[in-house]
């Protein structure tokens, strides 16, 4: 729950002992989009569109992203974007983050299908 950057910056500075740092008690998944033919050759400048369309409870970490001089989100990398879903098991955070890519789409996007699946497999296992 802490701001992340300034955890970090108190850890750069030997101060982490200093400040608070705040935990959340849920787990998060993040689903990378990739340019198409990434980490190979890729195209740049496809229009990204859903960014409006993702949940409010959730995250998008721009990478490889860009705004076109139209003012329009566009695709500047291989590794593009990760939508981050959140929840209180690792099953409904990998949901969440998956409903966040289905919201998302350019030309060429590619993601992995499997995050966290052996995770979730993982968790239902009983020791």
């Amino acid at each position: 729950e802490s701001d992340l950057l300034e955890v970090a910056l108190a850890v750069a500075e030997g101060r982490l002992g200093q400040i608070e740092v705040r935990w959340r008690n849920d787990a998060a998944v993040a689903v990378v989009m990739a340019s198409g033919g990434y980490p190979g050759k890729y195209e740049t400048g496809r229009v990204i569109s859903g960014l409006d369309r993702v949940p409010a409870d959730a995250l998008v970490f721009h990478a490889g992203t860009a705004v076109n001089d139209a003012g329009q989100t566009v695709t500047a990398g291989g590794r593009v974007l990760a939508g981050v879903g959140r929840g209180g098991t690792v099953t409904a955070a990998r949901k969440a983050a998956y409903a966040v890519v289905d919201a998302i789409s350019f030309d060429g996007a590619e993601h992995r299908t499997d995050i966290a699946a052996r995770a979730v497999v993982a968790a239902t296992m009983r020791f």
